[in-house]
């Protein structure tokens, strides 16, 4: 990726020109992790191949855009746009298109060296380091992770006055989150994970013998056991619809086994015995071939699928999955297969981050990157996910704003909240110090938010349980078994309209007794999750036997399958999928449409976490769903 540079190549930078010296301000600073080091200095020789992410038009109506066709309220409700109307949106100026590519010219880097993506939303070229360093006013070095992997950035940057408000981002720089390696040549198929990769928990168990009845639910949590849950029986589910679309998002290596999901059908879905997801492939992605198998390969694919396919059934599922086993892939890898406006003609994605390809790696993807390739589906089931602090508050916001763009598409999409209460990934809080530098570490007290969580674009999705000795009858409580249902409040994002009464109304009735140095208290930013579904003691078939497993990536995949289900259930009598739900089941009308969860904590950072009250509240949000209710509500919207 970073390499001296090769005499010949001299004339095609051409002669390093000294950064004219125009006020500055500071535009992106690193927080700081405990995950990485400083490793080396780089040579100022070496090349850096440099993204810019240009200001896009039109963001101040992001919000108006979206709700103009999310809220039931307005009359524009389901008519979504088209995704060449939502390039056209937002694509950016020529004015900042030609400001930033003639302050490049100025500082030597000339229009012979400059790409621009075809949807004018990114400017690319190769930067020696000392060219890049004087540009941005900085230092580049080689940063270390603790596991072992490599990324190239700096501590902060600084950009002239005139061109900063032209610009959202430039990779790379401080980011450190995403995507890591996630694959070892020297072991086959050995599994690193990653800050995105989540997966669902176990604690060792497999159940003596399965239960296919509701009797038994508070041990072993089946296909049944949630259709008596949540009120999904043969008379009120919908039939599918031709149209209707539901995909699944995988992150490679991890990849489900045929042979686990039949042997799960065979049992608990007996009609779909040999269904199969249908494979989208990006960046390379394939369902695994060889035999090697393990829990952390194979246990949230096969988890996402027995259930998805299962409460959805004969609803074609697809499979998004993303990455060569030689990088794997990110959120944003998805993001560009989705919106050809997102990416650009060769990955100006973060390489620290993201995986770029063509990948020249041995057994790397050699095919060209997954542009806009892919029609997004109607609802995206995504168990993936991220603590915010590992990401700049840039990254965050131009990620979140894709997902904006999908919404206003009418594209659902659903992250699940996290298992570790108020914790990150990993059970690491945040440890502040005088000094201002912020890490994550297990000696941490403040609570840690997930990201594209506290995206207020995407619906986050906690979980709950059936108590033990409670029956499906019996009110649930949130998860505290194995997993804690993730919740809390974003330090990146501020508080949504949609959200804020429900919000306001938790405060005042149910305010935690924490203060500002424990979690953001302000109210005034994004609370998640949104809503709940069951995520204990699910019962899957993995590796040619039955486990117990426990997780938000569970509840993920049953919510998707019920919002699936409503489209359907729309689709059949002409009208629209129900796109971003975020401000319809917050209003009034669907206050019924839920089963409120009154107990239960999400424990962490040396916390009892938050409680799960009457309303709203950060550990299953809305509740669980009502299935009857649910699709009723949405039917009656236009």
């Amino acid at each position: 990726m970073f390499s001296p540079l090769p005499f010949l190549l001299l004339p095609l930078l051409g002669l390093f020109v000294e950064a004219t010296n125009y006020p500055r301000a500071l535009h992106e600073k690193r927080t700081g992790t405990i995950k990485y080091r400083q490793h080396r200095r780089l040579s100022p020789r070496d090349i850096v191949p440099v993204q810019i992410g240009l200001k896009q038009s039109n963001l101040h109506r992001i919000e108006e855009l979206l709700y103009g066709v999310s809220d039931p309220v307005s009359p524009n409700y389901g008519k979504h746009y088209q995704p060449h109307e939502v390039v056209e949106l937002f694509a950016p100026s020529n004015d900042t298109v030609d400001t930033v590519k003639a302050w490049l010219e100025e500082n030597g880097i000339g229009e012979d060296r400059v790409e621009l993506s075809q949807s004018r939303g990114w400017l690319k070229f190769p930067a020696t380091v000392s060219e890049i360093e004087s540009l941005l006013d900085t230092t580049y070095h080689i940063y270390e992770h603790q596991d072992g992997s490599e990324h190239v950035g700096c501590e902060e940057y600084s950009l002239p006055m005139h061109i900063k408000e032209h610009i959202e981002i430039v990779h790379p720089t401080v980011n450190m989150g995403g995507k890591r390696k996630i694959y070892n040549h020297s072991k086959k198929r050995s599994l690193n994970k990653g800050s995105l990769l989540r997966g669902p928990k176990t604690d060792g168990k497999k159940p003596s013998q399965l239960f296919n009845d509701t009797a038994n639910c508070d041990s072993q949590i089946t296909p049944d056991c949630l259709r008596a849950l949540y009120d999904i029986t043969p008379k009120n589910q919908p039939v599918a619809f031709p149209t209707n679309t539901f995909a699944v998002l995988e992150l490679t290596p991890q990849s489900y086994v045929q042979e686990d999901l039949t042997n799960f059908f065979e049992i608990f879905a007996p009609d779909i015995p040999s269904q199969t997801p249908e494979l989208i492939s990006i960046d390379g992605g394939t369902v695994t071939a060889d035999t090697l198998t393990s829990f952390d390969i194979n246990g949230e694919s096969d988890l996402d699928f027995e259930y998805a396919m299962t409460l959805t059934s004969p609803q074609k599922v697809l499979l998004y999955q993303a990455g060569d086993e030689v990088q794997g892939a990110s959120f944003n890898n998805m993001l560009d297969a989705l919106d050809k406006s997102f990416c650009t003609f060769e990955g100006g994605d973060d390489p620290n981050d993201d995986g770029i390809y063509p990948d020249p790696a041995p057994g790397g993807f050699k095919g060209k990157e997954s542009c806009g390739i892919v029609k997004p589906a109607n609802v995206i089931s995504i168990s993936y996910g991220a603590d915010e602090v590992e990401f700049t508050d840039f990254y965050q916001i131009r990620e979140c704003q894709e997902h904006a763009k999908l919404g206003m598409m009418g594209v659902t999409v659903l992250y699940a909240s996290g298992d570790n209460g108020v914790a990150g990934n990993g059970g690491v809080c945040i440890e502040k110090f005088p000094n201002g530098t912020v890490i994550e570490s297990t000696s941490g007290k403040t609570f840690n938010p997930s990201f594209p969580e506290g995206c207020p674009f995407v619906t986050g999705v906690g979980a709950t349980q059936v108590d033990p000795g409670k029956t499906v009858d019996d009110p649930e409580g949130a998860a505290e078994q194995v997993i804690f249902s993730g919740g809390g409040f974003s330090n990146v994002f501020s508080i949504p309209d949609y959200q804020k009464s429900q919000v306001a109304h938790y405060f005042a009735a149910h305010k935690p007794p924490y203060g500002a140095d424990i979690y953001n208290n302000s109210q005034t930013t994004r609370g998640y999750p949104d809503v709940a579904a069951n995520g204990v003691n699910y019962v899957i078939a993995i590796d040619g036997e039955f486990a117990l497993v426990f997780g938000t990536s569970a509840s993920t995949p049953v919510f998707a399958s019920i919002i699936t289900l409503i489209n359907s259930a729309r689709l059949a009598v002409h009208k629209s999928p129900v796109g971003f739900i975020n401000p319809a089941i917050y209003s009034a009308n669907f206050k019924q449409a839920f089963n409120d969860i009154k107990h239960g904590n999400n424990p962490g950072c040396g916390t009892n976490g938050f409680t799960a009250v009457e309303g709203w509240d950060p550990v299953t949000g809305l509740g669980t769903p009502h299935f009857p209710t649910l699709v009723g509500q949405f039917l009656l919207l236009p």
